[in-house]
Protein backbone atom coordinates (compact mmCIF):
# COMPACT_ATOMS: atom_id res chain seq x y z
CA UNK A 1 0.00 0.00 0.00
CA UNK A 2 1.42 3.43 -0.93
CA UNK A 3 2.54 5.67 1.94
CA UNK A 4 0.14 8.38 3.10
CA UNK A 5 0.85 11.98 3.98
CA UNK A 6 -1.36 14.81 5.18
CA UNK A 7 -2.35 17.51 2.72
CA UNK A 8 -3.67 20.72 4.24
CA UNK A 9 -6.77 21.89 2.30
CA UNK A 10 -5.82 25.50 3.05
CA UNK A 11 -2.55 24.98 1.17
CA UNK A 12 -4.41 23.33 -1.69
CA UNK A 13 -6.94 26.16 -1.91
CA UNK A 14 -4.12 28.67 -2.43
CA UNK A 15 -2.73 26.82 -5.46
CA UNK A 16 -3.34 28.09 -8.98
CA UNK A 17 -4.99 25.80 -11.56
CA UNK A 18 -1.77 24.80 -13.33
CA UNK A 19 -0.15 24.03 -9.97
CA UNK A 20 -3.10 21.84 -8.99
CA UNK A 21 -2.76 19.88 -12.24
CA UNK A 22 1.01 19.58 -11.79
CA UNK A 23 0.57 18.45 -8.19
CA UNK A 24 -1.97 15.79 -9.19
CA UNK A 25 0.29 14.60 -12.01
CA UNK A 26 3.22 14.28 -9.61
CA UNK A 27 1.08 12.40 -7.08
CA UNK A 28 -0.70 9.94 -9.34
CA UNK A 29 1.48 9.75 -12.44
CA UNK A 30 0.44 9.93 -16.05
CA UNK A 31 -1.04 6.43 -16.20
CA UNK A 32 -3.37 6.82 -13.21
CA UNK A 33 -4.63 10.37 -13.77
CA UNK A 34 -7.05 11.49 -16.47
CA UNK A 35 -9.30 14.36 -17.42
CA UNK A 36 -12.97 13.45 -17.64
CA UNK A 37 -13.98 15.61 -20.57
CA UNK A 38 -17.39 16.46 -21.98
CA UNK A 39 -15.58 18.98 -24.20
CA UNK A 40 -17.06 22.06 -22.64
CA UNK A 41 -15.09 25.29 -22.35
CA UNK A 42 -13.56 24.30 -19.00
CA UNK A 43 -12.44 20.96 -20.39
CA UNK A 44 -10.41 22.42 -23.25
CA UNK A 45 -8.64 24.65 -20.71
CA UNK A 46 -7.82 21.61 -18.57
CA UNK A 47 -6.58 19.62 -21.56
CA UNK A 48 -4.32 22.51 -22.52
CA UNK A 49 -2.96 22.76 -18.97
CA UNK A 50 -2.28 19.04 -18.66
CA UNK A 51 -0.78 18.82 -22.17
CA UNK A 52 1.68 21.57 -21.21
CA UNK A 53 2.94 19.33 -18.40
CA UNK A 54 2.62 15.85 -19.91
CA UNK A 55 3.07 15.16 -23.67
CA UNK A 56 0.74 12.14 -23.53
CA UNK A 57 -2.06 13.12 -21.16
CA UNK A 58 -4.94 10.76 -20.53
CA UNK A 59 -8.31 12.19 -21.56
CA UNK A 60 -11.51 10.19 -21.49
CA UNK A 61 -15.04 11.02 -22.55
CA UNK A 62 -18.47 9.41 -22.46
CA UNK A 63 -20.22 8.94 -25.80
CA UNK A 64 -23.83 8.58 -24.68
CA UNK A 65 -25.09 8.08 -28.23
CA UNK A 66 -27.05 11.35 -28.02
CA UNK A 67 -24.28 13.96 -28.31
CA UNK A 68 -24.49 16.93 -30.72
CA UNK A 69 -22.38 16.73 -33.88
CA UNK A 70 -20.51 19.84 -32.74
CA UNK A 71 -19.13 17.90 -29.78
CA UNK A 72 -17.75 15.18 -32.03
CA UNK A 73 -16.20 17.85 -34.25
CA UNK A 74 -14.42 19.35 -31.25
CA UNK A 75 -13.13 15.94 -30.16
CA UNK A 76 -11.37 15.58 -33.51
CA UNK A 77 -9.99 19.11 -33.32
CA UNK A 78 -8.50 18.37 -29.89
CA UNK A 79 -7.04 15.07 -31.08
CA UNK A 80 -5.32 16.79 -33.99
CA UNK A 81 -4.09 19.81 -32.02
CA UNK A 82 -2.49 17.87 -29.17
CA UNK A 83 -1.76 14.58 -30.91
CA UNK A 84 -3.49 12.66 -28.14
CA UNK A 85 -5.70 9.61 -27.98
CA UNK A 86 -9.12 10.24 -26.49
CA UNK A 87 -10.42 7.26 -24.55
CA UNK A 88 -14.09 6.98 -25.49
CA UNK A 89 -16.42 4.99 -23.25
CA UNK A 90 -19.81 3.86 -24.51
CA UNK A 91 -22.85 2.69 -22.56
CA UNK A 92 -23.64 -0.99 -22.42
CA UNK A 93 -25.67 -1.70 -25.56
CA UNK A 94 -27.93 -4.30 -23.91
CA UNK A 95 -28.80 -1.87 -21.12
CA UNK A 96 -29.63 0.92 -23.58
CA UNK A 97 -31.79 -1.40 -25.68
CA UNK A 98 -33.71 -2.69 -22.66
CA UNK A 99 -34.29 0.83 -21.32
CA UNK A 100 -35.47 2.23 -24.65
CA UNK A 101 -37.75 -0.73 -25.38
CA UNK A 102 -39.38 -0.40 -21.97
CA UNK A 103 -39.63 3.40 -21.71
CA UNK A 104 -39.05 4.92 -25.14
CA UNK A 105 -36.31 7.03 -26.69
CA UNK A 106 -37.22 10.22 -24.85
CA UNK A 107 -37.96 8.80 -21.41
CA UNK A 108 -35.97 11.61 -19.75
CA UNK A 109 -38.82 14.08 -20.30
CA UNK A 110 -41.27 11.92 -18.33
CA UNK A 111 -39.92 12.16 -14.78
CA UNK A 112 -36.81 12.79 -12.72
CA UNK A 113 -36.63 9.04 -12.09
CA UNK A 114 -36.65 8.23 -15.81
CA UNK A 115 -34.13 10.95 -16.58
CA UNK A 116 -31.88 9.64 -13.79
CA UNK A 117 -32.19 6.14 -15.20
CA UNK A 118 -31.15 7.35 -18.64
CA UNK A 119 -28.17 9.22 -17.22
CA UNK A 120 -27.29 6.18 -15.15
CA UNK A 121 -27.21 3.89 -18.17
CA UNK A 122 -25.61 6.29 -20.63
CA UNK A 123 -23.19 8.15 -18.34
CA UNK A 124 -22.77 6.90 -14.78
CA UNK A 125 -22.10 3.22 -15.57
CA UNK A 126 -19.47 3.86 -18.29
CA UNK A 127 -17.98 6.57 -16.08
CA UNK A 128 -17.47 3.97 -13.38
CA UNK A 129 -15.65 1.75 -15.86
CA UNK A 130 -13.34 4.63 -16.75
CA UNK A 131 -12.56 5.37 -13.11
CA UNK A 132 -11.66 1.74 -12.50
CA UNK A 133 -8.43 2.47 -14.39
CA UNK A 134 -7.55 5.59 -12.33
CA UNK A 135 -6.45 6.87 -8.95
CA UNK A 136 -7.42 10.47 -9.73
CA UNK A 137 -9.69 12.23 -12.19
CA UNK A 138 -9.79 15.87 -13.22
CA UNK A 139 -13.07 17.70 -13.66
CA UNK A 140 -14.04 21.15 -14.95
CA UNK A 141 -16.43 21.92 -12.07
CA UNK A 142 -16.64 25.58 -11.04
CA UNK A 143 -18.26 26.77 -7.83
CA UNK A 144 -20.22 29.55 -9.51
CA UNK A 145 -21.86 27.34 -12.14
CA UNK A 146 -24.89 26.32 -10.10
CA UNK A 147 -25.89 26.09 -6.45
CA UNK A 148 -25.14 22.35 -6.29
CA UNK A 149 -21.42 23.08 -6.87
CA UNK A 150 -20.67 25.89 -4.43
CA UNK A 151 -18.68 23.66 -2.04
CA UNK A 152 -16.50 21.98 -4.65
CA UNK A 153 -13.00 21.30 -3.32
CA UNK A 154 -9.92 21.56 -5.50
CA UNK A 155 -8.63 18.15 -4.40
CA UNK A 156 -10.58 15.65 -2.31
CA UNK A 157 -11.53 11.97 -2.16
CA UNK A 158 -14.39 11.11 -4.48
CA UNK A 159 -17.17 9.97 -2.11
CA UNK A 160 -18.80 7.81 -4.76
CA UNK A 161 -15.61 5.99 -5.73
CA UNK A 162 -13.52 4.87 -2.73
CA UNK A 163 -9.80 5.05 -3.37
CA UNK A 164 -10.19 7.56 -6.19
CA UNK A 165 -9.45 11.29 -5.89
CA UNK A 166 -11.37 14.09 -7.57
CA UNK A 167 -9.45 17.15 -8.74
CA UNK A 168 -11.18 20.42 -9.71
CA UNK A 169 -8.41 22.88 -10.65
CA UNK A 170 -10.88 25.50 -11.95
CA UNK A 171 -13.12 25.44 -8.87
CA UNK A 172 -12.49 29.11 -8.11
CA UNK A 173 -12.52 30.32 -11.73
CA UNK A 174 -15.31 32.32 -13.32
CA UNK A 175 -16.72 31.89 -16.81
CA UNK A 176 -14.99 35.11 -17.87
CA UNK A 177 -11.65 33.73 -16.74
CA UNK A 178 -12.21 30.48 -18.65
CA UNK A 179 -12.98 32.36 -21.85
CA UNK A 180 -10.08 34.76 -21.37
CA UNK A 181 -7.76 31.73 -21.24
CA UNK A 182 -9.36 30.23 -24.36
CA UNK A 183 -8.89 33.47 -26.30
CA UNK A 184 -5.36 34.06 -25.02
CA UNK A 185 -4.23 30.58 -26.06
CA UNK A 186 -6.42 30.36 -29.19
CA UNK A 187 -7.98 27.09 -28.06
CA UNK A 188 -10.61 25.22 -30.07
CA UNK A 189 -14.07 25.14 -28.50
CA UNK A 190 -17.53 23.79 -29.17
CA UNK A 191 -19.30 25.78 -31.90
CA UNK A 192 -22.53 25.65 -29.88
CA UNK A 193 -21.00 28.10 -27.40
CA UNK A 194 -21.37 30.78 -30.07
CA UNK A 195 -25.07 29.96 -30.42
CA UNK A 196 -26.05 30.56 -26.80
CA UNK A 197 -25.10 27.23 -25.26
CA UNK A 198 -22.78 27.90 -22.28
CA UNK A 199 -23.20 24.32 -21.00
CA UNK A 200 -23.48 21.37 -23.39
CA UNK A 201 -24.53 17.80 -22.75
CA UNK A 202 -26.72 15.40 -24.72
CA UNK A 203 -28.58 17.07 -27.58
CA UNK A 204 -32.16 16.40 -26.39
CA UNK A 205 -31.34 17.58 -22.86
CA UNK A 206 -29.57 20.83 -23.78
CA UNK A 207 -30.95 24.12 -25.06
CA UNK A 208 -29.62 27.63 -25.55
CA UNK A 209 -30.09 29.96 -22.58
CA UNK A 210 -31.85 33.30 -22.51
CA UNK A 211 -30.13 36.54 -21.48
CA UNK A 212 -29.93 36.71 -17.69
CA UNK A 213 -30.29 32.95 -17.14
CA UNK A 214 -27.54 31.07 -15.32
CA UNK A 215 -25.17 29.13 -17.52
CA UNK A 216 -26.62 25.72 -16.67
CA UNK A 217 -30.24 26.78 -17.17
CA UNK A 218 -30.22 25.02 -20.53
CA UNK A 219 -29.44 21.63 -19.04
CA UNK A 220 -32.55 19.55 -18.18
CA UNK A 221 -34.43 22.87 -18.18
CA UNK A 222 -37.75 21.23 -17.25
CA UNK A 223 -36.37 20.27 -13.81
CA UNK A 224 -35.67 22.32 -10.69
CA UNK A 225 -32.16 23.85 -10.58
CA UNK A 226 -31.10 21.69 -7.64
CA UNK A 227 -31.87 18.55 -9.68
CA UNK A 228 -29.84 19.42 -12.78
CA UNK A 229 -26.99 16.96 -12.40
CA UNK A 230 -26.45 13.63 -14.12
CA UNK A 231 -25.40 11.49 -11.17
CA UNK A 232 -21.64 11.79 -11.66
CA UNK A 233 -21.50 14.82 -9.37
CA UNK A 234 -25.03 14.66 -8.00
CA UNK A 235 -27.36 11.93 -6.82
CA UNK A 236 -30.57 12.98 -8.54
CA UNK A 237 -32.52 10.09 -7.01
CA UNK A 238 -31.89 11.26 -3.46
CA UNK A 239 -31.90 14.95 -4.36
CA UNK A 240 -28.51 15.48 -2.73
CA UNK A 241 -25.20 16.65 -4.07
CA UNK A 242 -22.47 14.06 -3.88
CA UNK A 243 -19.96 16.53 -2.49
CA UNK A 244 -16.21 16.35 -2.42
CA UNK A 245 -15.85 18.77 0.48
CA UNK A 246 -12.39 19.45 1.89
CA UNK A 247 -11.61 18.01 5.29
CA UNK A 248 -9.47 19.52 8.03
CA UNK A 249 -6.73 17.15 6.94
CA UNK A 250 -6.87 15.19 3.70
CA UNK A 251 -4.92 11.96 3.62
CA UNK A 252 -4.45 9.74 0.65
CA UNK A 253 -2.07 7.72 -1.52
CA UNK A 254 0.51 10.49 -1.85
CA UNK A 255 4.15 9.74 -2.46
CA UNK A 256 6.46 10.85 0.35
CA UNK A 257 8.69 12.83 -1.99
CA UNK A 258 5.87 15.07 -3.20
CA UNK A 259 5.37 17.76 -0.54
CA UNK A 260 2.12 19.70 -0.24
CA UNK A 261 2.14 23.27 -1.42
CA UNK A 262 2.96 25.07 -4.61
CA UNK A 263 4.40 23.04 -7.46
CA UNK A 264 6.79 24.81 -9.79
Amino acid sequence: MPPQIALDPVDVESLQARDIVAHALAIFGRDRLAIASSFGAEDVVLIDLLASLEPRPRVFTLDTGRLPQETYDLMDQVRRRYGIEIEVYFPNADSVEAMVRAKGLNLFYESIESRSECCGVRKVEPFGRALATLDGWVTGLRRDQILTRVDTAKIAPDPRHPGVWKIAPLADWTSDRVWAYIREHDLPYNALHDRGYPSIGCAPCTRAVEPGEDERAGRWWWERPEERECGIHFDARSGRMVRNEPRNVITGPFDDNVPPGRVT
